[in-house]
């Protein structure tokens, strides 16, 4: 398995040092070798904006100390070390020969990324790419990393799991996103997790819940992230909002995967390429 983290720290420390005029070409060769690898059309700078990345059409004192400060701190490194540490504990499972990543800045300023997934996210897909997003507060710095482990999780079981966007169910997105978030507590901790899985609680989570299973079996890719990512996604992006609060789908995705392990005995790992129907199945005996 070979990871290549791009460097993309240093060369956006160089163009936030440039005039502003200058910063959208520059931009745009920083995302140059990931940009076949979105079928999304349009320029690559204006997908970075509307993607909740950072301005490069405004000064703002705060975007260079924040991507210094994850060049001290090796966030890149940190990427590199634990995404080698996750393969070697999936190294009874089939992988993908090589995955590629690319971390950008993100936008301080965008409600959707600070309020609503919490500073951070990550992309994977079957494009051979990790792309990750993040403001590094304090809360964030330290995690960017397990994300990536997150999302290397997705691209693992993606490679034994088919994840056909005409036919992948509410369901399976649910448990590949609750199985990524139960990998990244049993290779590092609880503290490594995201903040998705724990944000809906109580009377709200048991909504979503039913909500949820009863559209289970639900398919296509423009159906399912209403689910998981909830109401406000679903309505920035586009999609037709289910009645589901923010990010509920990680907190019913995490529970029932929970309760496959507790009912089976397996590790995260163990159950990384099961079928959705054999753990949804096992969690409901």
């Amino acid at each position: 398995m070979e990871f290549i983290v791009h460097d993309t720290l240093t060369p956006m420390a160089e163009l936030l040092e440039q005039p502003l005029e200058r910063r959208p070409g520059l931009l745009r060769e920083v995302l140059a070798p990931m940009r076949t690898a979105i079928p999304m059309p349009g320029d690559s700078v204006d997908l970075h904006h509307r993607g909740n990345g950072f301005r490069v059409d405004a000064d703002d004192p705060r975007y260079l100390p924040a991507v210094r400060r994850m060049i001290e701190e090796d966030v890149l490194g940190q990427v590199e070390r634990e995404l080698n540490r996750a393969s070697e504990r999936l190294k009874d499972v089939r992988q993908p020969d090589r995955l590629q990543v690319m971390l950008v800045l993100g936008n301080p300023d965008d409600d959707y990324l600070m309020n609503v997934t919490g500073g951070y996210y990550g992309m994977a897909g079957a494009t051979g790419w990790l792309y990750l997003l993040a403001w590094p507060s304090d809360d964030v710095i330290g995690r960017i990393a397990h994300c990536a482990v997150h999302e290397f999780h997705h691209a693992v079981r993606h490679t034994s799991v088919e994840w056909d966007p005409a036919t992948v169910t509410v369901g399976e997105h649910v448990l590949s996103e609750g199985l990524a978030e139960a990998f990244v507590r049993e290779l590092s901790g609880p503290e490594a997790m995201g903040p998705w899985s724990s944000r809906v609680t109580g009377a709200e989570y048991e909504r979503a819940h039913e909500r949820i299973m009863a559209d289970i079996d639900l398919p296509g890719m423009w159906n399912t992230p209403a689910y998981v990512l909830g109401d406000t996604a679903a309505r920035l992006f586009g999609g037709q909002p289910r009645g589901i609060p923010d990010m509920a789908g990680y907190a019913v995705g995490l529970r029932l995967v929970e309760a496959h392990l507790a009912a089976t005995g397996m590790t995260a790992a163990e159950s990384t390429v099961l079928p959705a129907a054999r753990i949804l199945a096992s969690s409901a005996s």
